[in-house]
Parts: structure tokens; sequence; C-alpha cells
């Protein structure tokens, strides 16, 4: 990945984001730990916004900003208990959506960029220290 070509670009832009997060909340709807946190009346709103934040990220559109300003993450999970056995869960079914996505559509490269991120902003969002 060149500095002039974001990894939203390199992976085909729009249609890997919403396979992936598609996946995790098809996946969070069933999830007894972590499911019932999420608006269950807005399912369809939390997975665009998901969706939205992850592309802007990875250097597509910036429309999660324009329709809901800065993301400020901690901020906006702090309202929800979130210690290690929420961590580890939102993980587990971000991995599993991860791996449904082919090698030929995801390189190793950039799957590993997007799983250290994940990683990163689960770690940051635990509120509850065991």
């Amino acid at each position: 990945m060149t500095s002039s070509r974001t990894l939203f670009d390199a992976v085909g832009g729009e249609d890997l984001f919403n396979r992936v997060v598609h996946g995790f909340y098809t996946r969070m709807r069933t999830d007894d730990l972590i499911g019932p946190m999420y608006p269950q009346d807005d399912w369809e709103g939390a997975e665009d916004r998901l969706r939205l934040f992850l592309i802007q990220y990875w250097g597509g559109p910036h429309t999660y900003n324009e329709q809901r300003g800065h993301p400020r993450l901690r901020m906006r999970h702090f309202p929800f208990s979130i210690g290690m056995a929420e961590h580890d869960r939102w993980l587990e079914l971000m991995s599993a959506s991860l791996a449904e996505i082919p090698d030929a559509d995801l390189p190793q490269p950039y799957r590993d960029a997007m799983w250290n991120h994940m990683v990163q902003v689960a770690d940051m969002l635990i509120n509850q220290p065991e």
C-alpha cells in the first residue's frame, strides 16, 4: 500500500466493508453477551454507523463525520459496561466475519491491518477493569 492508495481503494471500496460489517451484525443480533447492548429497534442504523466509520477510517468518503461528527468512540461507548468478556466477544464476532472474506478479496497485509485496528479499538473501549 502506497501513501497515495488507501486501504479502502486497495480492497475495492465499499463492498468489502458492507460484507464485513453485515457479517458482524448478523452474528451480533443473536449474541447473548453484547448483542443486548445494541439498539434492538435500530439494527440497520447501528450497522450503517460501523460501516461508515470503517470506510472513513480506511480512506473512503467522510460520510460518517458529515452525519455524526467526530467519532468520539470512548464517549459513545461509555454508557455500556465493557470488560474483557465483552472485548473478547466483540473480537470473536469480528474475527468470524473477517474469516468469511476470501483472501482474494482481502489480501493478508490488509486483513492484518484491519484486524490490528479492531484489536486496538476494542482495547481502548474497555471501561470495566477486571
